[in-house]
């Protein structure tokens, strides 16, 4: 059975921006690495397409650039949208009953599922969904944005600390 993972940055005041927080090296090869390991990855519209840019390579990137959009598009994806009609290579497009669809993957599937996007993680946390929370807290004050929570979440219970990167720590929750 598939394990549904909320992953994502997260500035010291609660939010999230992925173009505010570039990774450094260290972190940077730290997803590419988690990448390769998930079964798929699971996205709302807006993170969906922001996470699109890996999907053609550009000339200026280097070699890590590279490493992480092979691996990204080498995953499977699954997006829920209700505006969107089609969807990317290697991407579902989920619509219809969130929780059943969800149900079905973790069911069939074995490893982790990524989760990405605080609106898309909201409503998953409020189906009881996810089994894990990752926050890369990040050493940043934005100030401003979506909130790495998107609202009410179930007690949960630190498992794990570790430091990532020169400037990154993640902390693993699993619900209480």
């Amino acid at each position: 059975m598939a394990k549904l993972v909320f992953a994502l940055n997260q500035s010291l005041d609660g939010y999230v921006d992925h173009q505010a927080m570039l990774p450094d090296t260290g972190l940077f090869r730290h997803f590419i690495e988690q990448v390769r390991g998930v079964t798929g990855m699971m996205y709302g519209r807006r993170m969906y397409e922001v996470m699109r840019y890996w999907d053609e390579d550009l000339p200026d990137w280097d070699a890590e650039e590279r490493d992480y959009a092979a691996a990204w598009r080498s995953r499977p994806k699954w997006v829920v949208s209700r505006s969107l009609k089609s969807v990317g290579p290697n991407a579902t497009l989920v619509e219809g009953d969130l929780a059943a669809a969800v149900r079905g993957l973790k069911a069939r599937l074995d490893g982790e599922i990524e989760v990405a996007g605080p609106e898309l993680a909201g409503n998953l946390t409020g189906l009881g969904l996810i089994d894990e929370y990752r926050i890369y807290l990040r050493p940043i004050v934005l100030g401003r944005g979506k909130p790495f929570f998107a609202g009410p979440c179930a007690p949960l219970r630190l498992v794990a600390s570790d430091r990532l990167g020169e400037n990154t720590i993640r902390l693993t929750y699993v619900p209480a």
